[in-house]
């Protein structure tokens, strides 16, 4: 990990706790001296945002270890595990205010507001702005998905406590006190925070597609080197927020020698390691007929045949081995349909088209853009 950024989210990590602490024991105060269930529970929720920041803090320093025997790849993937854990607090802050809240609903307590509390609301509103904007940004300025949910967090919650503020406004106006169903709907609002970061949480930990600007700047760093033609089948895999790791196929000339090849593969590596910060593992080979007609013309009649089926994403690798009788290319259907069935009739129709061939087609996956 790099040391500016465990700096930068380490630093606004302990801005949030110490902000947040500070509105929890304000809102506490405020919440108990008024009867006010509603911010009492805005309290908790600040509470549990400053714990959140304690684990990511932790979860920084783990996910900085270097390298070893035991995980050669390094402990990136520890800031996914202290992603799930803060999911779970916040859901059981939730979870734990709805009861509370549902509690006065049953039972009601009539609050009593000051122009004290008001005012502290108020200030906590405008705190809660100034720090989601700041940790927002810092989040984007290191790459954090942590920190950027954090600034979010902390703007809904300013959301919340205006909220709050004008429930108190109405209760001073009116005598209506909305103040257990607001806790209720705050509760709530929690809970769903809570459920949506463990659910994007688990979603990384399974493995999901690399965003589509990563695949085309890889894609395009790779397809600038000499000898070139054709980059497909980048797969990349996360080992924490600045940790990738992949492999891909690039199509070449069948004249290029194995001493050309080895020189290619390590260009390549050089190149995306340095434009891109990802490492490629591993570079597998498309072989291209450079000069040969009926390899252009068996190619130009195939690619008719799969303008048939838009399901088809993309055709890349074709070779033609007129020698040996054989004809290889790979196809990328869509998940959105029978991916079996659509690739079983194009099988078909191209041994119809090639009966003196050996036709093998590789049903390759929608992995990156």
């Amino acid at each position: 990990m790099e040391p500016n950024r465990e700096k930068i989210i380490v630093r606004t990590s302990i801005i949030g706790i110490i902000a947040n602490v500070l509105l929890a024991a304000f809102k506490a105060f405020v919440g108990m001296m008024s009867n006010s269930v509603a911010v009492i529970m805005d309290a908790v929720n600040n509470l549990s945002d400053a714990l959140s920041s304690v684990i990511t803090i932790i979860g920084t320093k783990l996910a900085g270890k270097k390298p070893d025997k035991k995980h050669p790849l390094g402990y990136g993937r520890i800031e996914y595990l202290s992603a799930a854990i803060i999911s779970v607090i916040v859901l059981y802050a939730g979870i734990t205010s709805l009861t509370e809240s549902v509690k006065k609903i049953i039972h009601p307590e009539t609050p009593d507001y000051s122009a004290v509390s008001l005012l502290i609301i108020a200030v906590a509103v405008g705190v809660k702005i100034i720090l989601g904007l700041f940790v927002k940004k810092q989040g984007k300025n290191a790459s954090s998905d942590s920190l950027v949910a954090s600034g979010e967090d902390a703007l809904f919650d300013a959301i919340i406590s205006a909220s709050t503020l004008a429930a108190a406004v109405i209760y001073l106006l009116s005598g209506v006190s909305l103040e257990a169903w607001l806790g209720a709907v705050i509760s709530v609002v929690i809970v769903k925070s809570g459920v949506e970061l463990l659910r994007d949480t688990l979603s990384q930990i399974l493995g999901e597609r690399i965003d589509a600007e990563t695949a085309r700047k890889v894609k395009e760093t790779i397809g600038k080197i000499d000898g070139v033609e054709g980059v497909y089948d980048l797969v990349l895999h996360s080992y924490g927020p600045t940790m990738l790791v992949g492999s891909v196929h690039v199509q070449v000339p069948d004249t290029m020698t194995m001493v050309q090849l080895d020189q290619l593969e390590r260009r390549i590596f050089e190149a995306v390691l340095k434009e891109d910060h990802v490492l490629i593992t591993g570079v597998s080979i498309y072989c291209l007929n450079t000069s040969d007609q009926e390899a252009s013309e068996a190619e130009l009649s195939v690619r008719r045949i799969l303008n048939d089926y838009p399901e088809v994403l993309q055709m890349h690798g074709f070779f033609l081995d007129p020698g040996r009788k054989v004809m290889q290319f790979d196809i990328i259907i869509s998940f959105d349909t029978d991916r079996e069935k659509i690739y079983s009739e194009i099988l078909d129709r191209v041994k119809k088209a090639f009966p003196d061939y050996d036709v093998r087609i590789q049903l390759d996956l929608d992995i990156s853009d």
